[in-house]
This record gives C-alpha cells, sequence and structure tokens, in this order.
C-alpha cells in the first residue's frame, strides 16, 4: 500500500481482550494477543494516528468516517485468521502468532475460516512474531508471500527494571505480593502416603480369647541344662480389608487423572474445551477419606489431594458413574476446601530463585516436567526455590492436580511457590527483581513475551531453543534443553488429525540444566553475570525498538512521523 497522499496513515487496533477485561480474561487463548497489541501499539503510534476498538464492529464505521475525512486507515487485527471478521470494508493485515510448523490449509465443520491459506491469501501479507511463523506461512503459501516478522519491542520498557533490581546468582531475600493466594510446599504438609492409604471401614474388633485352663504340674525330673527360651513370634497383621466400590473408584479415577495427562489432554481441540468444561462441576463422589487430620499439619491445604481430581480430569469425564447418595457422602467426606483468593497475601523467598510464568491449562507449556526436574534435580538443597505464575483466572482447573503431584514428589527439600491472581505492575517488578533464572520448558511457543521480558531484565534462562525461541535463545544466553519433534493437532481442529509438528523436550537434559545453573549460582557469580549481560544485549539486538521499528515502516511504505519510545515497563503474563 502506498504511503497515504492525504497524510500520515491510520491504524484501527482490535484485540477481543482488552483493558477492562484482562484480569478476567487470563487462561483464555486469545489473551496473549492483548499484550502483544500493547507492545505494538506505539510502533503504530510513530507512523500514524492509531485508534483502539473493542468490538470489530465498530471498525467499518470509524474506516468510511475518516475516508470521509479524506484519510488513509488500515485495520491491525490481533487475532488468529480463524477468528479475523471476513467481511470489513476497511482493507486489514493479521498479526499471527503461531508455534507449528504448518499452518492450517483444510477447514472441517463446513467452515472454511478454518482453513488459514485462504484467509492469509485473500488479504495478501501477515505479521508474525517470529521467523518459525514466517517460515510455516511461506511453507503453505510460497517463499515470496509478504511475511513481516515483527518481535515485540520490549527492552527500553524494562529500562527501570533493570536498574532498580541488579541481579544476583543467590537472592538474599525477596518480598513477593499478589491478590489472590500462594501456595508454598513447606507449609502444605505434603504427603505421599497420603495419597493412596489404605481405608479401613470400620475398626476390627478386638478378639479376647478364653484363658486356658492351668495344665496339671508336671512331675519333676533330673536337673538338665535348661534350653533357650523360644523367641516369642510377633503378632500377626491384621488382614488388609477388601477393597471397596467407593476406593476402587478413587483408584481408577487417579490413573485415568495420569492417562489423560500424559495421553489426551494435549490432543482436545480448543473448539472442545468449552463443552467438556462443564465436567468440572463439582457433584457428590464416592470418595473415601485418603489423609488423616492427625497426621498432616496442614489439613486444608492438603485436604484437596483426596479428592479424586474432579476437576483436573476436567475433559475426561468417567462413564457410567456409581450412584451415590449426596446424603451418605457429605457427611463423611466433605468438598475440598480451595484457599481464599480475595485476599493480598505475600510470601519470603530467597536462595537461588527459578522463576516461570504460564498458564497451566495450556498442554504446550510442559508444567509437569518442569516442577518434576526441579525437584528431582535439586530434592536436597534447601536454598533453591521455583516460583510458578499462573496465568489462569480459574484455580479450580488446576489445584487438585498441583497438590497431587507436588504430593506424589514429596519429600524434597527445595522449594515451590505457586503465585494465583493478577500481578500489578509494581509486584511484577518484584518478581522479576527476585529472579535468579526464568525457566522454560515448552513444547513450542509463537513468542514467549514472559522469557523475553526476564531476559531484557538481565536474567539468564532455562529453555530449548525450538519454534519461535530459535531467534534468540543460544548457550551464550541459557542453559538450552534438548528436544525432539513429534506429531501433534492444530488446536482448533476438532478431528483430532495429527497435521503438524511440536517438539518434545527432553528430560533427562531439563533436570541436568536445572542442576549446572545451580551449581553456576553458587560457585561461579562472574560467570553468572556475564550471562546475565548477554541476555540483556541478545534482547537489545533482537527487539529493541528502532530496529524493529524501521522494519514496520518499510513494510507500509510509511515515513515515521514522529519518534515514540515506551520508557516505563507494562509488564504481563502472556505466554505466546
Amino acid at each position: 500500500m502506498a504511503a497515504s497522499p492525504w497524510g500520515a496513515m491510520n491504524f484501527i487496533l482490535y484485540s477481543d481482550v482488552n483493558d477492562s477485561s484482562i484480569s478476567q480474561s487470563l487462561g483464555r487463548p486469545e489473551y496473549s494477543y492483548y499484550f502483544v497489541l500493547k507492545a505494538y501499539r506505539p510502533l503504530f503510534e510513530s507512523l500514524g494516528p492509531v485508534h483502539v476498538v473493542s468490538s470489530a464492529a465498530e471498525v467499518d464505521p470509524l474506516y468510511r468516517q475518516l475516508q470521509q475525512a479524506g484519510q488513509d486507515c488500515l485495520f491491525i487485527s490481533f487475532a488468529p485468521p480463524h477468528k479475523t471478521p471476513s467481511d470489513l470494508q476497511c482493507p486489514m493485515v493479521c498479526v499471527v502468532a503461531w508455534e507449528f510448523d504448518t499452518i492450517p490449509a483444510e477447514y472441517w465443520d463446513n467452515d472454511p475460516r478454518q482453513d488459514w491459506s485462504q484467509t492469509l491469501a485473500r488479504l495478501g501479507r501477515v505479521i508474525t512474531l517470529s521467523t518459525h511463523t514466517a517460515e510455516a506461512i511461506r511453507r503453505t503459501l510460497g517463499d515470496d508471500f509478504p511475511v513481516l516478522v515483527l518481535p515485540t519491542p520490549l527492552w527500553e520498557r524494562f529500562a527501570d527494571i533493570r536498574q532498580q533490581y541488579p541481579g544476583t546468582p543467590v537472592n538474599a531475600g525477596a518480598t513477593l505480593q499478589i491478590k489472590g493466594c500462594i501456595l508454598d510446599s513447606r507449609s502444605m504438609g505434603l504427603s505421599a502416603d497420603g495419597l493412596i492409604a489404605p481405608i479401613i471401614e470400620q475398626p476390627p474388633q478386638e478378639i479376647v480369647e478364653p484363658e486356658p485352663e492351668p495344665e496339671p504340674e508336671p512331675e519333676p525330673e533330673p536337673e538338665i541344662e535348661p534350653e533357650p527360651e523360644p523367641e516369642i513370634e510377633p503378632e500377626p497383621e491384621p488382614p488388609v480389608p477388601p477393597l471397596t466400590l467407593r476406593r476402587r473408584y478413587f483408584i481408577t479415577r487417579h490413573y485415568l487423572l495420569l492417562w489423560y495427562r500424559e495421553a489426551v489432554r494435549d490432543l482436545v481441540p480448543d473448539a472442545v474445551r468449552p463443552w467438556l468444561a462443564r465436567f468440572r462441576k463439582p457433584q457428590p463422589l464416592p470418595i473415601e477419606p485418603v489423609i488423616s487430620a492427625a497426621s498432616v499439619p496442614d489439613e486444608a491445604a492438603i485436604s484437596a489431594a483426596s479428592v479424586p481430581d474432579e476437576h483436573a480430569i476436567s475433559e475426561a469425564p468417567v462413564a457410567d458413574e456409581p450412584v451415590v447418595s449426596e446424603a451418605s457422602t457429605q457427611d463423611e467426606h466433605p468438598q475440598a476446601a480451595f484457599p481464599d483468593t480475595s485476599q493480598t497475601v505475600e510470601i519470603e523467598v530467597d536462595g537461588v530463585i527459578y522463576v516461570s510464568v504460564f498458564n497451566p491449562d495450556d498442554g504446550r507449556k510442559n508444567w509437569h516436567h518442569l516442577i518434576t526436574a526441579f525437584c528431582w534435580a535439586l530434592r536436597d538443597v534447601q536454598d533453591a526455590t521455583l516460583v510458578l505464575k499462573m496465568t489462569q483466572n480459574d484455580l479450580l482447573t488446576y489445584y487438585v492436580e498441583l497438590i497431587t503431584l507436588l504430593s506424589q514428589l514429596s519429600p524434597f527439600a527445595c522449594r515451590v511457590v505457586v503465585m494465583h491472581g493478577y500481578l500489578q505492575d509494581e509486584q511484577f517488578a518484584r518478581l522479576y527483581g527476585a529472579a535468579s533464572y526464568y525457566v522454560n520448558a515448552s513444547r513450542c511457543e509463537g513468542l514467549c513475551l514472559p522469557l523475553m521480558e526476564f531476559m531484557s531484565c538481565a536474567r539468564p534462562v532455562i529453555a530449548p531453543n525450538h519454534t519461535a525461541m530459535h531467534d534468540y535463545i543460544d548457550e551464550r544466553v541459557a542453559f538450552v534443553v534438548k528436544s525432539s519433534q513429534e506429531p501433534t493437532i492444530w488446536p482448533e481442529d476438532a478431528r483430532i488429525l495429527y497435521r503438524t509438528l511440536r517438539h518434545r523436550p527432553d528430560w533427562g537434559s531439563l533436570k541436568m540444566a536445572y542442576e549446572n545453573s545451580y551449581a553456576m549460582a553458587k560457585n561461579q557469580p562472574d560467570t553468572w553475570k556475564v550471562m546475565a549481560d548477554a541476555a540483556s544485549e541478545r534482547m537489545h539486538q533482537y527487539c529493541s525498538f528502532a530496529p524493529v521499528q524501521q522494519r514496520l515502516a518499510l513494510f507500509f511504505k510509511q515515513e515515521l512521523v514522529r519518534d515514540v519510545v515506551p520508557v516505563v515497563a507494562e509488564t504481563g503474563a502472556a505466554s505466546c
């Protein structure tokens, strides 16, 4: 598109999530685009007037109004192609975050919009967040298809945080605060035995045998050498009672969860998840009490482990559930007590601190391996802490699953801290400052804004270098986690057909990265500092404002109308 003869181009920006809905939208597939829009906005403002709309219905009326005033206009849609409006008069360009090696080039359910190749070909050009996405699009639409690779400009926005929180490999102590709840492995009273403890329906009745009648005294015998007294045999253990129907039900649900988590969850299309979400509603279940209040320091925190995961198996209900009356289970087996999420809480952390930000309901994030590798590598270390900031608005979707996983790993000396809730900028700055390392163990990434943000704060990382991360991750800035490819589905494909590839991080490599990074932080602080400085410099080269701004202006053939450089960090929790 040629430069406008009337002056600068007007840009209309739209994302399905906006400022008023972001705190309630954490965990939605589209919420990451909100953070991309906020990061891109100064770029577009440097090329012309920017109008941010809250609904796609506002685009055409604004377009006609600007046309009548003699001004050109371009609609920038921050949404995947199948959710981009297709019936607008205003010319548009799509901003796409994508993490697989091919784009959908066919459709299903009689919905042609699912075919991205047709939508992008009609629009004629596209903006992507990474080289990996650009290659996936060109693989289908041809090498000459116009694609702009435009990472979000982040580096300058974290100048204040770099100055306020200089990095240190071993943190002397930091206070983290959040409105929500904080789960601390050291105060949960985790017990692996409590997960599958045997259940005794009724205490066994003590059997009192009658005393035997006294035998007649034997005749005296000649003295002989006394024989050693026979050893007293221990009393036999009481027989284990047979498995009851409720106990069988619990065990079945437990193993069903493991099967679902490892084999099925990542194959459930996003389009199907809302329909399956109805099975998350609590229902009376035939639950056995499996954790003794007398043996657990924090009954409220642990009681959820006794629930056979009616929330964590959110999309895999069990058919033909046995009928148990609510009256018979309510008194004996109350529902799990979940933490209060309405208060502002804080926690003190210190030592070598690893941080990760992700949505636990997103199977791509591979968070089970992230936790298990940490607890296994540093299980005997007191001063290693893994802080997980969850970008999921609904605690019920992962709470029981998390507690179960930590209970299975216990006991361990290292510490796992989970923060649930929405962090304001000041609290997010504390989290950046507390980190010794940022950790990513994802199967695929469209960009990974949190990883880039922590690197912009001069923090070295643990991460694979596949998909979008290949643009900025190597051995100079990270402990690189090995990975290999595996087949998977397009997230929206309700047919659940293998049409693309993702990556499988190597658990052993992730474990070794934890071990090596901890040793560096404790024994080689100068080497840690070199890696931290390299991470900041990499982000300076990759996503500082000026070079990204020039690329955007060249793509739209626009002259810069003014310099706009953000100087205050607008932090977020985007996953793309």
